[in-house]
């Protein structure tokens, strides 16, 4: 694949919703692509029109990243195509009924996707970045990452993994020259919500941010340097005091002693 000037990116999830939306942008921002979804006739169809009306590549792969021969497929594209320079990790699904109301059996395809099909594509994606010095990473992660009692616990705590996951990450390969962000959105208009049977009509118009100002943000985002994208946040600064927060407990989290809190008073005698 060649003729975009800026590499390939590999976007998944690429059929509809955000990752459609970052197949268009990235296109326009001169990056040939790799679009990766299940839905074979969306993923061409999308590939014609980009592909038409941007000039750039656009090569498509059929791919159920909860099927382990199809996820494998991706992850060796991954380390052993020197042309991608860029990850979307996009794919996922949600939950919005209360854990004791869920199905388990979804729950578990749930968790498959959003954790273990992002960490092997993020893994494959970093050591081949780390090895050319170059290349981004971007991890769709979630506003409910941050806010647990929002939604199904297990999809917010599938998205403050995929947050961790980014920190971690970033720290790990700024060194190596690889860029990562995690963006997370808030409720955005997409075909997400009636996957996970709630409508879309039915949340306030007000909180809905369309797909493309969300990507375009996210974009701005990464164009800015950022670790962490919220697209939805007026004020960076609640972020940023929240992440000094964090990292003031770290000398404190790990210590030889108790916290005096928890050293037992004497038992009082009988």
């Amino acid at each position: 694949m060649a003729g975009g000037g800026k590499g390939v990116a590999l976007i998944t999830g690429a059929s509809s919703g955000i990752g459609a939306v970052y197949a268009d942008r990235l296109a326009k921002r001169g990056h040939d692509l790799l679009l990766v979804a299940r839905d074979e006739a969306r993923l061409k169809a999308l590939a014609e029109k980009i592909g038409s009306e941007s000039g750039v590549a656009v090569e498509t792969l059929k791919a159920d990243l909860n099927d382990a021969g199809d996820l494998a497929k991706v992850e060796a594209r991954l380390r052993s195509d020197g042309a991608i320079t860029m990850l979307v990790n996009n794919a996922g699904v949600a939950a919005v009924t209360p854990l004791i109301q869920s199905d388990v059996g979804q729950l578990d395809a749930m968790v498959r996707l959003n954790v273990l099909a992002a960490t092997r594509l993020a893994a494959a994606a970093a050591s081949a970045f780390a090895a050319r010095k170059a290349g981004a990473i971007v991890n769709i992660a979630s506003v409910v990452a941050l806010a647990p009692e929002m939604l199904n616990g297990v999809y917010g705590a599938s998205k403050a993994y995929v947050l961790a996951l980014t920190q971690s990450m970033h720290h790990e390969l700024s060194p190596e020259g690889v860029r990562v962000q995690a963006v997370l959105p808030g409720a955005t208009a997409t075909e997400i919500w009636e996957r996970a049977g709630h409508s879309l009509e039915a949340l306030p118009a007000e909180i809905v941010m369309p797909a493309g100002a969300m990507v375009d943000a996210a974009l701005v985002g990464l164009d800015l340097g950022e670790v962490v994208t919220i697209p939805s946040l007026p004020d960076a600064g609640q972020w940023e005091a929240l992440e000094a927060a964090r990292k003031a407990l770290g000398p404190n989290l790990s210590r030889r002693e108790p916290a005096a809190r928890y050293l037992a008073a004497p038992a009082a005698a009988a």
